[in-house]
Formats: C-alpha cells, sequence, structure tokens
C-alpha cells in the first residue's frame, strides 16, 4: 500500500546542554550527526513498517551553528522511494523564543528496509500531494543517478 509524506514525517526537539557543546562553545557536529539518524530512521520506519539501516548519507550541509541552551528541532521525511531503499530529507533548525527558526543543517540519508533475516524488502510506493514534494523527488532522482555514478567510478 502506497503511502503520504506526511504520514512518516518526524520531529525531534533537542535543548543544547554543555554535553552537547564542542570546545568551540557551539553544537558538536557528531552530536547533530548522530540525532539525524535517529530522526531519518524513524521517518524510514514509519514508511515502510520495517526495521532499516543506513546505506548513505549524501549530504550533510552545515549552514550555521548552534549555541549551549538553544532548542534545535530536527524535521525529517521522505522525498524518495525505490525498491527497498527510502531517501530522507532532513533539517535542523534553531528555534527561537518567539518562535521563529533559523535553518542550521539540511541532509539527504538513503535508508532501506530489512525484513526479519536483515534483508532488503522492499518499501511501499510513496504518494506526492504537493507540488514541493513532487520537486523534491525530481531532485531525489538526479541524486539518485549521481549516488549510482559514483559508486560505479569506485569499483
Amino acid at each position: 500500500m502506497a503511502k503520504r509524506v506526511k504520514d512518516s514525517y518526524s520531529e525531534q526537539v533537542q535543548v543544547l546542554t554543555q554535553a552537547n557543546i564542542n570546545g568551540y562553545n557551539r553544537l558538536f557536529g557528531g552530536q547533530l550527526m548522530e540525532w539525524i539518524d535517529v530522526v531519518a530512521a524513524v521517518v524510514a520506519r514509519r514508511h515502510s513498517g520495517r526495521n532499516v539501516t543506513t546505506a548513505v548519507v549524501d549530504t550533510l550541509t552545515f549552514q550555521a551553528p548552534a549555541y549551549p541552551n538553544d532548542t534545535v528541532i530536527i524535521c525529517g521525511y521522505i522525498t524518495y522511494v525505490g525498491r527497498t531503499s527510502m531517501e530522507v530529507c532532513t533539517k535542523t533548525y534553531v528555534e527561537c523564543l518567539d518562535g521563529t527558526r533559523r535553518l542550521i543543517n539540511t541532509a539527504y540519508l538513503v535508508m532501506v528496509a530489512l525484513d526479519a533475516s536483515e534483508k532488503p524488502v522492499e518499501v511501499p510506493r510513496l504518494i506526492l500531494e504537493t507540488d514541493e514534494e513532487r520537486a523534491e523527488w525530481e531532485a531525489a532522482e538526479k541524486r539518485v543517478k549521481l549516488r549510482k555514478q559514483r559508486s560505479r567510478e569506485h569499483y
């Protein structure tokens, strides 16, 4: 059965503490990468109804810092599905006390659905309902081609 993008949309909220901060008094990039991976996995699990594994972190763009006591919100959604894989986009924001959000990171990850034997298994198709979702799908198709080209060049 096909699913909509909004069916698997997920958010995670963190308030930054000293445990998440690096020597420059900014959010540690590795901590953010861990949170992003968790959000992407939740999105992919919700879409596929399966356990998943991270196959590729395609793009991870740090656009601005986050500081101690900032509220960080990571939003994740499906942009593309293949036969057994799903591309998930995560966008990370710092939310100000007035509720406005400032984008600090964008990432694209490829997650693969697994059966009980940990073998790749087919995932539901994706229903695109908005122009933005269709644009994301078209951009994802280009990224899929680039990934395949890069993987051929490495072997």
